[in-house]
């Protein structure tokens, strides 16, 4: 499939044929979501912690007798059953991260690239080359006509890192890191001639 190249304009710069086998596979679903599961479960912290029975401070002390008063027996006042007391199977520090197969993965991004293709949320633009300046980007994507953009450049484009910082609703990735979170997280996906080469790399493993 052919699709045009354009300027940073929006003026035409030629065409280029998209890779068959990264760009008109089938939309799979399910791996997108398995994925996007797996990225963010691999952000969560697991810093969450509760103290037992055996951290929480103070309790030393029997309450009061153990017969005779009536009351319910009582060995400390850090009981979970006590208010200020311990927490019984609470959350402890712990690593949620887990890997999908690379096989899966790499057919996750290709179904994502081509769902950018099929709604017509695909840029491929002649060069990335700007000023390191947010009004230039700013006025690039007004021109383009686009508001919510992941821009993937094949290398560093520092210029372009730093341009897109304060823009909301933008991001800039290098080809190496581009992901399936990323790709669905912005409506466009804005990319040049260099980076389908690398991301072609990266689905046919």
């Amino acid at each position: 499939m052919k699709v045009p190249v354009l300027t940073k304009t929006k003026e035409s710069s030629g065409e280029i044929e998209l890779p068959t086998s990264v760009f008109e596979g089938p939309v799979r679903r399910h791996l997108l979501y398995e994925v996007v599961k797996m990225q963010n479960a691999n952000r969560r912290a697991g810093t969450s912690s509760v103290k037992t029975r055996g951290t929480v401070s103070g309790g030393g002390k029997k309450p009061w007798r153990q017969k005779g008063t009536g009351r319910a027996r009582a060995g400390t006042i850090r009981s979970p059953l006590w208010p200020g007391g311990a927490i019984v199977h609470g959350p402890q520090p712990r690593s949620y991260a887990y890997r999908l197969p690379s096989s899966a993965r790499r057919a996750a991004l290709k179904s994502a690239l081509a769902l950018k293709l099929k709604e017509d949320k695909l840029v491929v633009i002649d060069n990335l080359d700007v000023e390191p300046k947010t009004k230039v980007v700013a006025s690039m994507l007004a021109a383009l006509g686009v508001e919510s953009a992941l821009f993937v450049t094949d290398g560093e484009n520092t210029n372009l890192e730093r341009a897109t910082k304060n823009i909301p609703r933008v991001k800039t990735l290098r080809a190496e890191g581009a992901n399936v979170y990323d790709i669905l997280r912005y409506r466009h996906l804005v990319v040049t001639r260099e980076a389908i080469s690398a991301l072609q790399g990266r689905v046919e493993g």
